[in-house]
């Protein structure tokens, strides 16, 4: 059986970058989390599913993550990411797109926003990094994750407010991909200990964010233990077109915990449909 995961692959800088090419219409660029194990294919199953009539959407694993390898001595910051970023854009020909970010993506959502606006159209920050804020617990689980079934059950259940999404299958798979040969080592290499430090360098400075002028809608789970709702109620005060969605009942998994309704507000939001 095909690895749905596994999608075309592109040279971008020293990147081989693997990404997926889903469905028609406006550009979008949805960029993922960073949880242990994570690519694009699974941070997006759900909300390509539901988007892909509409939008063509573009879901490339970060270097380091999925199935885009990180090679040794090559950086893994934000500024290797968002060159890898334009990278990929430029590659495809896509001039100008909207952008989907989810946590650590959020943040590199804004990376392309203050760096390339001229790149991008609308934002969606979905529990975003990219604004300072003291570590969390779960945060500093998540990236001092060592491979075990034990050990991603017990980031499976920070992520989740529904704790009956986590089932063993879910961790079983999540836990092998994590566990994949050079995964750990190009994970460990991104957010060593002390943690805050990390939070701290995904950060953007706030006269940057207030100068994006890029209609953004702000997107948050009222119970996340992972980024605190704190840094979308932040991105809303300085964002001066920014709206903010907050979900009740819902951790870090907004598009997986809510995926329907995500979906509809999303794809309103790209489309200009006013909300009801």
């Amino acid at each position: 059986m095909s690895n749905p995961e596994i999608g075309q692959s592109i040279q971008c800088g020293p990147f081989l970058t693997n990404y997926h090419d889903i469905g028609a219409g406006e550009a979008v660029l949805m960029l993922h989390g960073s949880g242990p194990g994570v690519s694009a294919w699974a941070n997006w199953r759900l909300t390509q599913a539901r988007l892909k009539s509409g939008f063509r959407l573009l879901l490339p694993d970060l270097a380091g993550f999925g199935y885009t390898p990180a090679p040794a001595g090559e950086p893994l910051d934000r500024q290797a990411w968002l060159g890898q970023i334009v990278a990929f854009l430029d590659a495809l020909g896509i001039e100008r797109c909207h952008v989907i970010g989810n946590s650590f993506g959020g943040s590199m959502a804004l990376a392309l926003a203050i760096e390339h606006p001229e790149r991008v159209n609308k934002l969606v920050l979905m529990g975003s990094v990219g604004v300072p804020f003291e570590l969390t617990a779960g945060l500093d689980a998540v990236w001092g994750y060592a491979p075990s079934f034990e050990n991603m059950q017990a980031i499976m259940k920070i992520f989740a407010y529904d704790q009956a999404l986590i089932g063993d299958a879910l961790v079983q798979m999540r836990f092998e991909a994590s566990a994949r040969p050079g995964m750990q080592e190009a994970f460990s290499r991104m957010f060593p200990a002390p943690r805050q430090r990390w939070v701290d360098a995904m950060a953007h400075p706030e006269e940057k964010i207030r100068a994006i002028r890029h209609p953004t809608l702000l997107v948050h789970g009222r119970d996340d233990k992972v980024i605190p709702l704190s840094t979308s109620l932040t991105l809303l005060d300085w964002i001066e077109d920014s709206q903010l969605h907050i979900f009740g009942k819902c951790g870090h998994w907004t598009q997986i915990e809510h995926d329907a309704e995500f979906c509809r507000i999303t794809a309103d939001f790209l489309q200009g449909i006013p909300a009801a």
